[in-house]
């Protein structure tokens, strides 16, 4: 597995991170705990070091089995925080007090320094306050976390999070979403800021394994997502990322979204997440051994491609 910066924080990632929204079984249905264990197993004999959790997860139940199993010499974990489940319906809380409770939280639950300690999808105002982004810096002072950023939900969040300071932004991004990153390109470039691509695969979509009568049900998130109109067409425009068409070593769609993702160096780690074993193996096939993800220009023909099967990226 290869390794990369995280931006100026010091920290030396693995290049894929293990997600764990979809494992801790919210988002897409239970998943049994035994498997859950084995996927986080897998991924470690794998040679990934970067976990990424919130302590909403489970009610904080993944950052208890990454405290059972990840050797803390050799991983980092990257945890949310932000979200008070304890109101009904669950609201999101950025004061200071209430983030400072919530870290010493997740680190009990972790039994480790927190590595990376990210806001959980604020709102660009409550950025514009400052005061959300000043406590994570008081508390990486204090030494509860070794670094802090922002999981931005939006390009808006994004650039505010970039002028509030944050070191690491976690972002939506791959093939058919480029925009949030593109928006703040030049700032983490010149700024050295570590980037978090989530949604690498678009909740699955970026698979090319769905027909165009594709429909899910709740628990499934993607029941709300997408209309049955919208998934249709979005089905349709994935021929622009069929490996027959653009050739090289790619093996599947999959492998065409993960590398797209990989061959972007602004993107520290790509952070992706299986619900089973197999799955785990084949995103790490599908990174490829030699770290040249695409022939040259390849990544520009598949712009080109995704531009005119009308996705505006």
């Amino acid at each position: 597995m290869r390794k990369r910066l995280l931006g100026a924080t010091g920290l030396e990632v693995s290049e894929l991170a293990l997600g764990t929204w979809g494992l801790s079984g919210e988002g897409y249905g239970p998943v049994e705990p035994n498997e859950q264990e084995a996927v986080i197993q897998r991924a470690l004999m794998l040679g990934i070091s970067l976990f990424e959790t919130a302590d909403t997860y489970a009610n904080g139940d993944m950052e208890r089995r990454f405290a059972r199993i990840l050797p803390r010499e050799t991983t980092f974990v990257v945890t949310k925080i932000g979200t008070d489940t304890t109101s009904t319906p669950p609201r999101k809380r950025f004061d200071p007090v209430s983030l400072k409770a919530a870290a010493e939280r997740s680190r009990e639950r972790l039994e480790r320094t927190i590595d990376v300690l990210l806001l959980h999808n604020p709102s660009k105002e409550a950025l514009e306050r400052r005061e959300a982004t000043n406590a994570l810096a008081e508390l990486a002072a204090a030494g509860v976390c070794k670094t802090w950023g922002v999981s931005a939900g939006s390009p808006d969040t994004a650039a505010e999070a970039v002028s509030a300071g944050a070191p690491v932004i976690q972002l939506a991004h791959n093939a058919f979403h480029t925009r949030d990153l593109a928006r703040i390109a030049a700032d983490v470039k010149e700024k050295n800021i570590g980037i978090l691509a989530r949604s690498v695969l678009a909740y699955g979509l970026l698979c090319g394994s769905w027909p165009t009568n594709k429909s899910f049900e709740a628990p499934d998130h993607r029941a709300e997502r997408w209309g049955d109109d919208e998934l249709r067409r979005r089905v349709v425009q994935l021929n622009a990322l069929r490996p027959s068409i653009l050739g090289g070593d790619l093996t599947s769609m999959r492998a065409v979204a993960l590398r797209y993702v990989l061959g972007e160096p602004l993107v520290s780690s790509a952070v992706v997440g299986p619900r089973k074993v197999a799955q785990v193996d084949q995103l790490a096939r599908d990174a490829g051994k030699d770290g040249k993800y695409f022939p040259d220009g390849l990544r520009d023909v598949i712009d080109i491609r995704v531009r005119g099967a009308g996705v505006k990226a």
